[in-house]
């Protein structure tokens, strides 16, 4: 089976692209959006739409596979490609790539994956959000020509067994936090609720007893509404407000995250970006030592890297640097869906937990894609995505991940 036609139509995410510096620093809410200037090039505003395109492979037989192109909601930032502009990206896929698309053969995904990854455009690599949709439409390609699922392409061409067992989902609330919290408790998410922590003053807490007493309200409110047998973990992303709270003070910050822990006792907690460096080698030193004062102190607190950790050379570094206890394999910042399948096998063998993650600010598309390489990868978690509204996210990833793993036990596939 062969690509016969290559098309592109423009798309929007399931959120916006935002300006995380500009965020940091105080801009102030104008009803939805923000006010004030943006600090990250590429942005003209600190909020702006979410954009995506669409690659449709036809096959010669008419079937058409497809993958949207998407980026972060905080492009530009921490080492990450900058703000993705769907119209100039569908003339360089239908007018350029398409050339080299049709007449592909459709036997094996990797091959085609790592070509169009490694691949220049105008003296550099493509965005990583035009990789990370080419390669969806090729994995979805070789499963609608070889008439398999996504999951069962990528467990053959990696050497996985593959097990029908779902994927631990982790959803996000947004600035709704109590609201969106509710519905994740009601539905009874495995990992809530992310908290969207990206402001001090807002947030945080100028010492971090915003946070604190969010986690007590959490624990009171999820015995209320879903009874003494549920028991999610916690996960927040604070965006690096820990160390701006705390003046970067390694002590103070792990002293901090251990009332957070007792807060949180007896459920697991994750932190995710505690600090936010301006280079690699800074954050990878910030982390690691946080780390050690926190395992020093007796602190089980799961640490957590996003940011500066964009490809998988950073994500090898970060782990061989012990300065991580989980790694978000943060699907569009990567590029092609192959990076992220490799990294979450990676990540697993070094004895580090691995979150298959993302955005927000993706598709349904994307994020329907990321559930069958959950699934062949069996990482410890994974993102509903996308939105911040946590039902329509949750709802696309949940339904996904149930139909697939139905149509696999139907075909034999065992449990773990």
């Amino acid at each position: 089976m062969k690509i016969a036609q290559v098309l592109a139509s423009p798309g929007l995410s399931g959120f916006y692209a935002d300006d995380q510096e500009a965020i940091r620093q105080d801009a102030k809410h104008d009803g939805f959006a923000y006010a004030g200037t943006p600090l990250t090039p590429g942005f003209a505003n600190v909020r702006q739409k979410g954009e995506a395109v669409s690659v449709l492979l036809v096959l010669e037989d008419g079937q058409v596979a497809y993958g949207d192109c998407c980026t972060v909601q905080y492009p530009g930032v921490g080492g990450r490609d900058p703000v993705f502009e769907a119209e100039e990206f569908i003339d360089v896929i239908e007018n350029h790539l398409a050339k080299q698309i049709v007449g592909r053969e459709l036997q094996r995904f990797r091959p085609l994956a790592k070509e169009f990854d490694d691949l220049s455009w105008q003296g550099r690599k493509l965005h990583s959000a035009m990789r990370y949709g080419l390669s969806q439409a090729f994995l979805d390609a070789v499963a609608k020509a070889t008439r398999r699922t996504m999951a069962e392409v990528v467990a053959e061409e990696y050497g996985l067994p593959l097990v029908a067992q779902p994927i631990p989902i982790f959803a996000q609330t947004g600035d709704q936090r109590r609201r969106n919290a509710d519905k994740m408790i009601l539905k009874r998410v495995d990992v809530l609720p992310h908290g969207l922590i990206n402001n001090v003053r807002t947030k945080l807490g100028r010492k971090g007893e915003l946070l604190l007493e969010f986690i007590q309200w959490l624990k009171q409110r999820a015995c209320h509404l879903a009874g003494e047998d549920y028991h999610p973990a916690l996960h927040f992303d604070v965006y690096g407000t820990i160390g701006l709270a705390f003046e970067g003070d390694t002590e103070r910050m792990a002293d901090y995250i251990g009332t957070l822990e007792e807060a949180a006792a007896p459920w697991r907690l994750h932190v995710e970006m505690p600090m936010l460096a301006d280079s690699k080698q800074t954050q990878i030193h910030a982390m690691r030592a946080l780390r050690a004062a926190l395992r020093r102190k007796g602190i089980a607190v799961l640490i957590v890297v996003d940011e500066w950790c964009n490809t998988p050379q950073d994500i090898e570094d970060f782990i061989a640097s012990d300065a991580v206890d989980m790694v978000q394999i943060k699907t569009p910042g990567l590029g092609g869906i192959s990076n992220s399948i490799e990294s979450v096998l990676y990540t697993k063998r070094q004895g580090v937990k691995a979150y298959l993650g993302g955005t927000c600010n993706e598709t349904d598309r994307s994020a329907q894609v990321c559930v069958h390489v959950a699934i062949a990868t069996q990482p410890d978690q994974m993102l509903a995505k996308p939105g911040m509204g946590v039902d329509e996210g949750l709802m696309t990833v949940y339904n996904e991940m149930q139909r697939t793993l139905a149509i696999l036990r139907a075909r034999g596939a065992g449990r773990d």
